[in-house]
């Protein structure tokens, strides 16, 4: 089964309206089953909390959702989860014959 996103590993945590936990603070992605971020950080030497239930898309503030509480998005692993900012896509404009 191929991995399709990673999940969220974050510095600190909330819980909403429903009981659930969310990610606060610095959000890093995380593939579960690893016991390290995408950018090479150790979970349990870095103190971060794990959150297999929410996907590597639902924590960039601009997405809304679990979010909320989100202050920093790592831009180490958000590179190396292929998400790049929005607008900032690449193309050529005036290519060579």
């Amino acid at each position: 089964m191929p991995r399709r996103e990673p999940s969220v590993a974050a510095s600190g945590q909330w819980t909403d309206d429903d009981g659930v936990r969310l990610p606060a603070g610095e959000a890093h992605a995380w593939w579960p089953g690893t016991n390290q971020t995408l950018c090479g950080l150790a979970l349990s030497r870095s103190r971060l909390l794990r959150f297999p239930h929410v996907s590597w898309t639902d924590a960039f503030p601009e997405s809304g959702g679990a979010a909320d509480e989100v202050r920093r998005v790592c831009p180490r692993c958000r590179a190396a989860a292929g998400k790049r900012r929005p607008g900032r896509e690449w193309s050529r404009t005036s290519p060579r014959p």
